[in-house]
């Protein structure tokens, strides 16, 4: 059967044999999207603003009503909060009542039921803690709407168990949407392999095995807005009104252009410069005698920790590759980190303190730097007592490692966020190519500074703060140690 597009006073519609059809995948998208086989647990359909994510998916699920699984056919579609479900619900009841045989709606339960029993339910999942409202239940489908909101792979991940039912031969599938712009950004092009190549609708599939020594399959595909005739004809002037909704070019990359490769978030976004912060890997033997080495520290266990080196220029300059550095007293440069990571973006490792105390000394001595090292902040939350008289820090001194103090008075935290970025501001040079304010500068091999500080967001009710829920670990390793280093210069008279 071929479908034809035509134009009518309730805007471009399908029709199949002169038939009006009430609702059929436009190409390339979501067609791609409806047609990836149960085969591949995880598809996500990403792209920007305006190109029918949100129809294609929850069609997604209704492709499947009426094939026999009768009630065995379930399905919960999630956003984060419930309040940003309206927009889910809102599609819903335009399209599903004039489905050919039409599902009910339980505005209490929020729930479509269809007369042959399948059942489609709206609900949010803000924390892993939700999970526990829906564990016991069996979902075959999974649907996720706007993924990147998630600051990380936490609640997607947990509810992978509950997409299981007892009936043979019906599919499970696990489906979601996402733009690039959100907290979520950077476990979401990790884990997906983003952006898609140019040119191609369709991502690499990524296969991974499972504990039982089965493998799931994984996929993203391509939507953009040019792809969707309906809207654009409904509303010639959408794109327009997308760039002007953009709060920062940031997001009017992502709600744009797809654009996987911007820094998104908001907090240090406006100021990161690769070419200006990202500098050439530097060995400790060339850093001059003059300059201070040391290192900072924040503790986890179930979450990640995060230990930096640091070297803290006197003025004296030095040069790295072409460029010279440290010609400003007071430059910071980050020389070598170790962030306790594990397979899961945000997840620790697990390893005891006095583990992490030896891990330190033994880099330090392979890279010929232990004498010289000098202790520097970490977070005062070791130095708690976790028993009479035991604490991590405590741990960590009888391994040869001595911690200062971080600032972590009423108000530090925000000030360690302005205080980074000065820094970020300060290894900027003016149009005549001069400095006059230290500047950070990070070396290469410190990919997860480079990976997580730049898409770092903004608090939700508190847009001068990082939003706790993202991988902050290293960012808050960071502030110890600039905020360190502004107590000093304060005590010293800098």
């Amino acid at each position: 059967m071929t479908v034809e597009w035509v134009s009518t006073d309730d805007g471009l519609v399908p029709r199949m044999d002169g038939e009006t059809v009430v609702w059929y995948p436009q190409a390339p998208s979501q067609t791609k999207f409806l047609e990836c086989p149960p085969t591949i647990f995880e598809v996500l359909l990403e792209g920007n603003r305006g190109s029918g994510k949100t129809d294609a998916l929850i069609m997604d699920f209704v492709q499947h009503v009426g094939q026999g699984f009768g009630a065995e056919w379930r399905g919960i579609l999630f956003r984060q909060t419930f309040p940003q479900l309206s927009d889910i619900i809102t599609k819903t009841k335009k399209w599903f009542p004039r489905l050919r045989n039409p599902p009910t709606f339980n505005e209490s339960k929020v729930i479509w039921t269809w007369p042959t029993g399948e059942t489609l339910r709206l609900s949010y999942m803000e924390t892993e803690d939700d999970y526990w409202n829906y564990h016991g239940g069996a979902w075959p489908w999974i649907g996720w709407e706007e993924l990147t909101t998630w600051p990380t792979d936490h609640c997607y991940r947990v509810m992978m168990s509950c997409s299981r039912s007892t009936r043979s031969g019906m599919p499970r599938k696990y489906r979601a949407t996402t733009n690039s712009y959100g907290p979520g950004h950077n476990w979401c092009k990790s884990r997906f392999h983003l952006p898609i190549p140019p040119g191609q609708v369709i991502g690499p599939v990524i296969r991974e095995q499972t504990t039982k020594g089965g493998m799931l399959s994984r996929v993203a595909v391509r939507a953009m807005m040019i792809d969707n005739k309906v809207l654009l004809t409904a509303e010639p002037d959408y794109i327009d009104k997308i760039k002007a909704a953009a709060r920062n070019p940031a997001e009017l990359h992502a709600w744009v252009e797809d654009d996987w490769n911007i820094v998104a978030g908001g907090m240090f976004d406006d100021l990161w410069k690769p070419e200006f912060h990202q500098i050439p890997n530097l060995a400790f033997r060339e850093i001059p005698k003059g300059w201070r080495i040391d290192r900072s520290y924040d503790h986890g266990q179930s979450k990640p920790f995060s230990v930096g080196w640091w070297a803290e220029s006197n003025g004296e300059p030095i040069l790295i590759g072409q460029r010279t550095f440290g010609a400003v007293r007071g430059d910071l440069i980050r020389v070598v980190e170790w962030y306790g990571c594990g397979e899961r973006p945000n997840e620790g490792i697990r390893m005891l303190a006095t583990q992490i105390a030896e891990g330190i000394r033994e880099r330090q001595r392979d890279w010929g730097v232990d004498a010289r090292v000098r202790p520097g902040p970490a977070d005062t939350s070791i130095f708690d007592d976790y028993e009479p008289g035991k604490s991590v820090a405590g741990d960590m001194l009888k391994k040869g490692v001595r911690w200062t103090r971080a600032d972590k008075r009423p108000g530090s935290r925000k000030q360690g966020w302005e205080q980074l970025r000065k820094f970020l501001k300060g290894a900027v040079p003016s149009p005549k190519g001069i400095r006059e304010t230290p500047g950070i500068f990070i070396c290469d091999r410190c990919d997860n500074f480079i990976r997580t500080i730049p898409v770092l967001p903004r608090g939700k009710t508190d847009i001068d703060d990082v939003d706790t829920r993202a991988e902050d670990h290293i960012a808050d390793e960071v502030r110890y140690r600039l905020r360190s280093k502004m107590s000093e210069a304060q005590s010293w008279g800098w």
